[in-house]
């Protein structure tokens, strides 16, 4: 859902079944102004392209056989013209030029008007230029080489690139690249095998970019940043570096809707979004509205190029809930539900709650409780462990959680050393800790739990998604005697099989993706065979609890083989296993039908396994 540059319009994306649909509607008259159905695929943006179009990007889980791509999750733009009623493809009809999306498109408004960048892949030449988006027919034409090591890109106001990122994969070399005359110039670079430098778009000035990096002859790291990186706003025309001057490490950066120039940031905290605004019309509109939404965390979700009207979403201790802030009238108005069919009182309460670790490492994170529930004693749980590693839980409605907790279950969701969203300390605590402290980080939850006389431990099960569906699986292999059951979501259960295929994915073993794993999962070398020991797949003859396996047959981060081969193993050994594959679901169950299809299998099985009552 966004606001139009004017506030006059509001589009949205509605969910019909699994059919998408984009609905404008005049914000002052209610009137519908255009609505047309994009369909079964997945809606991933939606952003307004001056005051008549609105750009949508989709995705689709596709191969190419005929140019050898495999199995990808493919990204599309369609560009809605509100005058025409119409939409067109994005770099529709480019030619050699593949009309898919390669990176995220860039929304400029210039002295000539609205301007569509995007990136696309050219058959003929290998080369991923940048392109300039024709609005009425989505044909693109090139207006920068590059190549596959560019790898990111800013666009200033007048819609000339002003900086370029260049990564060689082999070597691990990042480059900032500025303009120099015609060209772009080297102007520093450094050695980042795993972690690179990022671009965070336009800085406060029309010459200058955002770029996180690790700079320790500029400025010492932020102590509560997950990486050394710091924020810098980079001169492109001197090359000068002047740190950012925000108080905490931001989580990501907001831009003014017209001019693209930098405004403030936020950050994940654990009551909340945190924001923090340096420019000063921008932080007094925000603070009027957390007075006015106090207790309810509210998230910025859009506003206006005036910021007269802003567009706010709350979701703490209701399942959703969005509504549009006008300052001229000084009301906020409810626009709309995430999920309009639960009630407030369906909703279970969700307490910040912190325990000590085994060896005495703080772990924050939440509890949710069956609603209704004020006083909670001996209730059964499930520990919810969320993917990554290197992600974290927040505050607010978590539709899993709140859909277990419905049944009976108190939900145990902890950020496990490795999570992001505290410091650099803890992060770098989980590198190496796959199946042994962070899996321990769970149970020792439940051990809290237990002794606050919160839980039952004889009614603990553990379930999860990717990295989740893994600490899932090691909860009954390589942390026995806690869980009576597990319910493993798109999880990984062979760790140097999961590398290898990584490796056949980026075309080799020396990539950035492969570095990641080997550093996180505590590899010494590609291929090292000590990561059998903490693969659930090679220890399913120790499993003494029940298991459930849910995978999409077209996830492209996690691979379907990996379920597979946990489930051929579990009956190889004679131990109770099921393998649910849902058809034409990705990695992020993406689809309305097989995510309650995998609710309600999980639901099915620890009821059956761990009944709540």
């Amino acid at each position: 859902m966004e606001l139009s540059p004017s506030g006059d319009l509001i589009a949205l994306i509605a969910v019909v079944g699994e059919t998408r649909a984009i609905v404008v509607t005049n914000m002052a008259t209610g009137e519908l102004v255009f609505t047309a159905t994009v369909g079964e695929i997945k809606v991933r943006d939606l952003r307004w392209i001056g005051e008549g179009r609105v750009l949508v990007i989709t995705s689709q889980s596709r191969s190419i056989p005929t140019l050898g791509v495999p199995l990808s999750e493919l990204y599309f733009g369609q560009i809605v013209d509100l005058e025409k009623k119409k939409l067109v493809q994005v770099l529709s009809n480019t030619p050699d030029v593949l009309a898919v999306l390669y990176g995220w498109p860039s929304i400029r408004r210039t002295p000539e008007g609205e301007v569509l960048f995007a990136r696309g892949v050219n058959l003929a030449n290998g080369q991923i230029n940048l392109h300039q988006i024709d609005l009425k027919t989505g044909r693109g034409r090139p207006v920068k080489i590059m190549t596959r090591e560019t790898t990111d890109y800013v666009v200033d106001g007048q819609g000339e690139v002003i900086a370029m990122a260049r990564y060689v994969e082999r070597s691990g070399r990042w480059t900032l690249m500025l303009p120099r005359g015609r060209g772009f110039y080297g102007a520093w670079s450094v050695d980042a095998p795993v972690d690179t430098p990022a671009f965070y778009g336009m800085g406060r000035t029309p010459r200058t970019i955002v770029i996180g990096a690790d700079r320790p002859d500029l400025a010492q790291q932020d102590l509560d940043g997950e990486t050394p990186a710091v924020m810098f706003e980079v001169n492109v025309d001197t090359g000068e570096w002047t740190r950012l001057p925000f108080e905490h490490h931001p989580d990501s950066l907001i831009h003014h809707s017209a001019t693209r120039l930098l405004l403030g940031a936020s950050r994940e905290e654990e009551d909340g979004t945190r924001y923090e605004f340096l420019e000063p019309e921008a932080a007094r509109r925000w603070r009027a509205i957390a007075r006015a939404f106090v207790d309810k965390a509210p998230r910025l979700v859009s506003w206006n190029e005036d910021q007269t009207m802003a567009l706010v979403f709350t979701d703490k201790n209701e399942s959703g809930l969005y509504q549009l802030v006008n300052f001229d009238r000084g009301v906020a108005e409810i626009l709309a539900q995430s999920y309009p069919e639960i009630a407030a009182e369906q909703v279970g309460a969700v307490r910040q709650i912190q325990y000590a670790a085994a060896d005495g490492l703080e772990i924050s994170g939440y509890l949710t409780l069956p609603p209704g529930v004020d006083d909670p004693s001996k209730l059964p749980l499930v520990v919810l462990a969320h993917g990554g590693p290197a992600s974290r839980d927040v505050m607010g409605f978590d539709w899993w959680g709140q859909a277990l907790a419905s049944r009976g279950y108190a939900v145990l969701q902890a950020n496990f050393r490795g999570s992001t969203g505290y410091s650099r300390a803890f992060l770098e605590a989980g590198y190496g800790e796959w199946g042994r402290k962070m899996q321990t980080d769970l149970s020792d939850g439940v051990r809290w739990l237990t002794e606050q006389g919160i839980v039952d431990p004889d009614r603990v099960c553990v379930v999860g998604a990717s990295y989740g569906g893994y600490a899932a699986m090691a909860g009954l292999t390589l942390d026995k005697g806690v869980y009576r059951c597990g319910v493993a979501v798109s999880g990984v259960s062979d760790l140097r099989r999961m590398v290898n295929w990584e490796a056949r994915q980026e075309g080799g073993r020396n990539n950035q993706t492969v570095r990641y794993w080997n550093r996180f999962m505590g590899a010494a070398r590609f291929n090292d065979r000590a990561l059998d020991a903490l693969s659930p797949a090679h220890l399913a003859t120790t499993v003494e609890a029940p298991l459930l396996l849910i995978h999409g047959r077209d996830d492209t981060v996690v691979p379907i083989e990996q379920s597979r081969v946990m489930a051929e193993a579990m009956r190889r050994a004679g131990k109770p296993v099921e393998l649910i594959e849902l058809a034409g679901e990705d990695h992020w169950l993406s689809r309305a039908d097989t995510r309650r299809q995998m609710l309600r299998e999980t639901v099915r099985f620890l009821e059956a396994n761990n009944p709540p009552r």
